[in-house]
């Protein structure tokens, strides 16, 4: 057992001198005397059982003191260990947000399905440092490489197609601007996971050239296809309001698995809601893999314990001054 605050065990010093205070009263605040014709009634007497246990509360009182002045120093235990991942993996999810992620051949639609699935993968490593980066016609940092979880996952929540002000699909961009937030981490393993539904149609960077840099900076990037096989519903504002169209279904597959190839990662194909969550599963495993495990201690907090002797001090004492009461 250690204490947290060691520096406020001074304070200790208050009941020692409460009780030296006590005692110096007792010995010369007390001296009562009257004269009598004979001391033989008082000479078998002896002490009394008022004249023990009277000092009873105010020891008791003198222990809580002591206990709540323990537990202001906050004691706590660290005999147990605890084997976590703590090679340091940093991770930025960089996603895309054209309108076209709002196809429904996945539940609700891609978009939605996509966050969803991220917020699990977040909340599966607790221990990595992960940002969001998303594009569309251009490209923007939602969050920097962060430890809170809480955050990070609000942060995903607010991710939405009509964050961008340019629609399209600029891969390019994405990768890097996420490389950009990435590139200068010292952690050992440093991962990209871009997800689109589309082709590169804009942006003032070239997929490949964001490849290179990425490879260059360690980086490795994983890349995912989103998107069902041949066509998907896609909302569409007609005359007669939303209705849903058929339209064809665009990725880029070579040049996805030329960026994963390039840096060190892998291409992955999502057609619906439960494949994507096995590729992030997949993700999640092959990077785990990589980690390396070290002990860190389990502390435990005690000083409710000493609370709780504190309160059951001040109740006997309440006990004994009752008992006392009653005594002749």
């Amino acid at each position: 057992m250690f204490f947290e605050y060691p520096h406020l065990l001074w304070l200790l010093a208050v009941p020692v001198l409460l009780v030296l205070l006590y005692l110096y009263k007792e010995l010369t605040g007390r001296n009562p005397h009257m004269r009598v014709s004979a001391s033989t009634p008082w000479k078998a007497g002896g002490n009394t059982v008022f004249s023990v246990i009277r000092h009873i509360p105010f020891a008791l009182r003198i222990a809580a003191l002591s206990l709540v002045i323990l537990a202001l120093c906050r004691p706590r235990s660290s005999s147990e260990m605890e084997k976590i991942d703590t090679e340091g993996i940093d991770i930025v999810l960089t996603m895309d947000v054209s309108t076209s992620m709002l196809a429904r051949d996945f539940n609700p639609d891609r978009i939605s399905a996509a966050k969803d699935i991220a917020i699990e993968f977040i909340a599966q490593r607790p221990t990595d440092r992960m940002g969001i980066v998303v594009f569309a016609g251009e490209s923007y940092t939602q969050c920097p490489l962060t430890t809170d979880r809480a955050s990070l996952i609000n942060l995903m929540k607010d991710v939405e197609t009509a964050g961008i002000i340019d629609d399209g699909t600029a891969i390019g961009n994405g990768l890097a601007t996420a490389v950009a937030r990435i590139m200068d981490s010292d952690a050992k393993s440093r991962v990209v996971i871009l997800l689109t539904d589309g082709v590169n149609n804009s942006g003032e960077i070239s997929p490949v050239s964001a490849a290179e840099i990425a490879k260059t900076y360690g980086v490795r990037v994983y890349t995912i296809g989103v998107g069902a096989n041949g066509t998907a519903p896609y909302p569409v504002m007609t005359p007669w309001g939303v209705q849903l169209q058929d339209v064809e279904v665009e990725i880029d597959e070579d040049l996805l698995k030329d960026i994963a190839q390039t840096t060190g990662g892998k291409y992955f194909r999502a057609t619906d809601n439960t494949k994507l969550a096995e590729i992030y599963s997949e993700i999640n495993k092959m990077e785990k893999a990589r980690t390396t495990i070290d002990s860190f201690p389990i502390y435990k907090e005690l000083f409710m314990w000493f609370g709780f002797a504190a309160l059951a001090c001040l109740l006997l004492e309440l006990l004994v001054k009752l008992l006392m009461r009653r005594l002749p």
